[in-house]
C-alpha cells in the first residue's frame, strides 16, 4: 500500500512541477482573462463563422464584452489521454482502444501534441505532453491491463497536467466508469475541474453502468460522455471526438462588474434562437478542493 501511494505522489508532483513552470491562467486574478470552450449547434451540426458580435456571455448574470474568438481548429490541439488499464478493459477490448488511439494520434497536426496518463491499481504519467506523436502510440503499445481502478486519482492527474498545457486541452478519458482503489475523493475533483481550463471527452462501454462521476466530470467542463456500444466503434468515437472538438469556439473576456472570488456561473447564448450551446457551466475563481 505504501509503495501505490508513493506511486501516486510522484506522478501528481510531475504535473505539480509542470503546472508551476507553466504560464498562469484563468480563474486566478481579477485581472486576467477566462477562457470559455464552446460548441454551437444548429440542427445537430456545427455552426460555422460565429463572431464575437453572435455571442452573449453572463458572468454571475453581468453581460461581459468578448475581447477574442477562435476555432479550437485555429488553435494548436492538446490530447491528453486518460485511459484505463485495470484488468477489466482485457479482452476484446484493449486492442480497438490502442488502435483507436492511434487514429486519433494520427489526425493531428504538425503542431499539435498529445500525452498518456493510464491508471489502474496506481496512476503513470507513461508519456509527458509531446509533439513526437509516434511515441505517444509506442508508449499506449507497451502497457498492460492489470489490477484494480484508480479513476478518481487518475482524472486529477490528468486535471493537473491540463493547468501546466497554455491552451485549453482536450482530455479523453477512457472507462468504465467504476473506481475500486482512488485516494481522493470524486467530490474533490469535481471541485478541481471547476478552476481548471480544460474540456473532457469520456468513453464508455455501454454494458456498465456506473457513469455517474464520468457524467458530472464531463459536464462540469463542458464536454460530453459518450456510451461504446461495441469494441469496433471505438474509433469512430475518438474521431468524432476530435471533429467536434475542432469545430468549438474560445471565447476570451476580462470579467467586469463581478466578485473576484467564488463560483462565476457562465451563461452562453448566441443570438439565433434555432442555435444550441454546449459550455462548462461556470468557473471557480481563488477556488480551494474541498
Amino acid at each position: 500500500m505504501m509503495r501505490r501511494w508513493l506511486t501516486l505522489l510522484a506522478c501528481l508532483g510531475m504535473t505539480a512541477a509542470l503546472t508551476a513552470s507553466a504560464q498562469k491562467h484563468t480563474f486566478k486574478v481579477a485581472a486576467e482573462e477566462v477562457r470559455i470552450d464552446v460548441l454551437v449547434t444548429d440542427g445537430g451540426k456545427p455552426m460555422a463563422g460565429l463572431r464575437a458580435a453572435d455571442f452573449d456571455v453572463l458572468d454571475n448574470g453581468v453581460r461581459q464584452e468578448i475581447r477574442y474568438v477562435a476555432l479550437q481548429k485555429q488553435i494548436p490541439i492538446s490530447a491528453i489521454f486518460v485511459f484505463d488499464m485495470s484488468s477489466s478493459v482485457g479482452g476484446q477490448m484493449l486492442d480497438p482502444l490502442k488502435d483507436a488511439a492511434g487514429a486519433l494520434l494520427s489526425n493531428l497536426g504538425s503542431g499539435d501534441s498529445a500525452a498518456l496518463i493510464t491508471f489502474s491499481n496506481t496512476v503513470a504519467l507513461a508519456r509527458p505532453p509531446t509533439q513526437d506523436l509516434a511515441s505517444v502510440r509506442r508508449a499506449l503499445d507497451e502497457t498492460r491491463p492489470s489490477g484494480n481502478s484508480s479513476l478518481i486519482d487518475g482524472s486529477f492527474t490528468a486535471l493537473m497536467l491540463a493547468e501546466s498545457i497554455p491552451d485549453p486541452p482536450l482530455i479523453i478519458l477512457f472507462s468504465d466508469g467504476r473506481d475500486t482503489s482512488s485516494w481522493l475523493t470524486s467530490n474533490a475533483v469535481l471541485e478541481t475541474s471547476k478552476r481548471i481550463d480544460a474540456v473532457v471527452y469520456a468513453a464508455s462501454p455501454s454494458r456498465h453502468s456506473d457513469a455517474s462521476f464520468l457524467k458530472d466530470l464531463t459536464k462540469l467542463t463542458g464536454g460530453s460522455l459518450f456510451e461504446i456500444q461495441s469494441a469496433k466503434t471505438v474509433g469512430t468515437v475518438f474521431l468524432g471526438i476530435l471533429d467536434e472538438f475542432r469545430q468549438r469556439y474560445l471565447l476570451t473576456y476580462t470579467p467586469t462588474g463581478v466578485s473576484e472570488s467564488g463560483w462565476h456561473a457562465v451563461d452562453v447564448r448566441v443570438k439565433r434562437r434555432s442555435a444550441k450551446v454546449r459550455a462548462r457551466p461556470g468557473y471557480l475563481r481563488n477556488g480551494t478542493v474541498e
